[in-house]
């Protein structure tokens, strides 16, 4: 998984960056190209047939950061983008039980996951290797920030007070979401050592850590809007 993300981040910069437009929307610096440019960027030179999904760059163990360290698939960075990957597809899930659902706030989740993608392009830029060209395009805003806190006190004065533990349920939207809400954990508890080390944006740690926060508000507003009950934590007798 983490090789798939590195791929995705680092082939598509390198290709899509001096475009300066991105595939989906997006809050950090944008570092992908528009669907038409993309469309443009990877298509082969003729006579070269279609590109190959596989590179076979990483058979021997090994992956590379964006700034073009070769490092073990196990490094530290590689776990980091791995669960990131693994956040943002389970909040896809999430996602879809949500449109089924026909719940507003599926836009919200959609540019989580475009900023998804730019958490992993932090922290796929070690800054201790980086030069100023790799700073500034994978440069991680504030912003996303300041919108999940803004999300979160908005779903939160329509909710009742939690006065409970409350186990993950309340229906198929609201446990996926809390799927996801545990995912994020994990990826932040990879995501802070780098941070602590000082080889990633800071913003890029609280993002996570306010994400989380999101998802679990989010899960109960969901199942409130669906008419579902949430299960209390019951001591067993």
């Amino acid at each position: 998984m983490a090789s798939v993300m590195i791929k995705h981040i680092t082939l598509r910069c390198v290709l899509n960056a001096a475009s300066k437009k991105c595939f989906g929307v997006c809050w950090t610096k944008p570092l992908c190209a528009s669907a038409k440019d993309r469309g443009n960027a990877t298509k082969p030179e003729r006579g070269s047939g279609v590109p190959k999904i596989y590179t076979k760059t990483g058979d021997k163990g090994l992956s590379s950061t964006f700034t073009g360290e070769r490092r073990p698939k196990e490094d530290q960075v590689f776990e980091a983008l791995g669960s990131t990957d693994e956040l943002s597809c389970a909040i896809g899930l999430a996602r879809e039980f949500c449109i089924e659902q026909g719940h507003v706030f599926t836009n919200e989740l959609e540019k989580i996951q475009c900023v998804l993608q730019d958490v992993g392009s932090n922290v796929a830029t070690p800054l201790s290797s980086a030069r100023q060209s790799h700073i500034n395009k994978t440069k991680f805003s504030a912003q996303p920030v300041s919108d999940l806190e803004r999300w979160i006190d908005r779903y939160t004065e329509e909710l009742p007070p939690l006065t409970n533990f409350i186990l993950p349920s309340g229906g198929k939207s609201s446990a996926a979401l809390h799927v996801a809400r545990s995912v994020c954990r994990r990826a932040e508890r990879s995501v802070a050592p780098i941070v602590r080390s000082g080889e990633a944006d800071p913003e890029v740690a609280k993002f996570l850590n306010r994400l989380s926060d999101y998802l679990f508000t989010l899960a109960r507003y969901a199942t409130m809007k669906e008419g579902s009950q949430e299960t209390v934590y019951r001591r067993p007798e």
